[in-house]
């Protein structure tokens, strides 16, 4: 009886993930060339889970949006969604300024930023200075074509286009509903597709683990100790304080909330990446009671304008640069250096080292602490990438709760199912996309 409970322990998806990361580390800390030449794993999984990103993301908007039956509701929850967005990740920028004013983790280091080669960094600056500024990014919400958008899987332009063509077949009404019973059955399949792709979860944290190891090796740690420490204690506290109480408010505590998504979690610390879990976690926040349409609007956006863990790292990133090359920063210039941040930070919560290249576009647009000082983070980023992560992650799921709880459109009575569940040891619901929303 002992051995079958083991057995079914080892089928739970986090506790394979969890073993392929432990031998994933064993791996590419023992033989760190093997660790390294398995990164083609890493992306191979992650690259499977994004070619079916857009189709999911396409229908599940779609579907939701059509099954409203109000225009108003869909624009009511993305302008609150905006508003979440904006106050929370502000919030994470200002603790992340404090704490790195505080700690002041890189005070004594003395490096002379004229001495430094730049060379391993130009690729970064090269992107951050492609990025161009808000008008830009305004406009590359449109896409060319309708093909366009979905080739080049840019998750903003598939939400605009997802979101118009449901608002046009809530205006055809009956003429609408067949098309929207084929998308729906669509999304059935797409979500099949996921839970195959998801068996392969242990390997492609496993390999991303094994390549970030030995890749880079332990020992770089030890040289950036204190940063690390600093961008991990804040954002375990900005989690805890922060998240843990807008969660509480929605109605799902932070602790059973973190235990409901563990699987996710695990993932996304292996592969650096949310857009890997980004539709099991659709299908999850739809399970624990958030319509399906408000699942669709806000968590995809979320993943651009929602960056809480890129904006703590960013924050204290670019303070560390400076105090590390004795670059004095008055607080009307740490506020500006805010105030680029709150925009460059957009867009890089998904995809894994695109933090980086929001790190070089901020320095390069504010022009007071050396683009050169990057450098000197090249060997913790990928490490540091891990937390940011996570903490996307969750602070995208409990802003999908909370922009539902405010809403009206959040059954906590399931939610409250869930944490009973959990509680009294009980096996939770199928895991499965409903086609009604809640």
């Amino acid at each position: 009886m002992q051995s079958q409970s083991r057995f079914g322990l080892l089928r739970q998806l986090y506790i394979q993930v969890l073993i392929g990361i432990i031998i994933g580390g064993l791996l590419g800390y023992f033989w760190p060339a093997v660790g390294a030449s398995l990164q083609p794993v890493a992306e191979g999984f992650i690259k499977l889970i994004k070619m079916l990103l857009a189709p999911i993301i396409f229908a599940t908007v779609v579907v939701g949006i059509a099954k409203m039956g109000s225009i108003k509701e869909v624009g009511r929850t993305g302008v609150k969604a905006l508003i979440y967005f904006e106050i929370v990740s502000t919030l994470a920028l200002l603790i992340g300024l404090v704490v790195v004013n505080v700690l002041r983790p890189g005070e004594g280091m003395n490096i002379d930023a004229s001495h430094i080669d730049s060379s391993a960094i130009a690729n970064y600056v090269h992107r951050a200075e492609g990025e161009g500024g808000i008008v830009p990014f305004l406009l590359g919400i449109i896409p060319t074509t309708l093909a366009d958008a979905f080739a080049k899987g840019n998750m903003l332009q598939v939400i605009l286009i997802s979101v118009l063509f449901g608002i046009a077949m809530l205006q055809l009404g009956e003429h609408g509903k067949p098309v929207i019973k084929l998308i729906d059955t669509t999304l059935q399949g797409l979500f099949k597709m996921i839970n195959l792709v998801m068996r392969l979860a242990p390997l492609g944290a496993g390999a991303g683990i094994a390549f970030t190891i030995g890749k880079y090796g332990l020992a770089t740690l030890w040289s950036f100790g204190y940063l690390m420490l600093a961008v991990y204690l804040t954002s375990a506290v900005f989690v805890i304080v922060v998240l843990g109480a807008i969660a509480r408010w929605a109605g799902f505590p932070l602790f059973p909330l973190l235990r409901f998504m563990k699987d996710e979690i695990f993932v996304t610390l292996g592969t650096c990446s949310t857009e890997a879990v980004l539709p099991r976690m659709m299908i999850k926040l739809e399970q624990a009671g958030v319509k399906k349409a408000t699942v669709g609007m806000v968590l995809p956006t979320g993943y651009t304008f929602n960056a809480d863990g890129t904006s703590i790292y960013l924050t204290m990133a670019a303070i560390f640069v400076a105090q590390a090359t004795n670059t004095e920063l008055p607080i009307y210039q740490q506020i500006t250096l805010l105030g680029v941040l709150l925009l460059t930070s957009k867009g890089s919560a998904g995809v894994a080292g695109a933090g980086f290249v929001a790190l070089a576009a901020t320095l390069s647009s504010i022009g007071t602490v050396p683009v050169a000082g990057l450098v000197l983070l090249l060997g913790v980023d990928r490490f540091m990438n891990e937390a940011r992560a996570v903490v996307n992650l969750i602070g995208n799921t409990v802003a999908t709760l909370a922009i539902a709880k405010w809403d009206n459109s959040f059954d906590v009575s399931k939610a409250q199912e869930i944490i009973r569940r959990q509680r009294a040891g009980e096996p939770l619901p199928a895991f499965t996309s409903s086609s009604e929303h809640p």
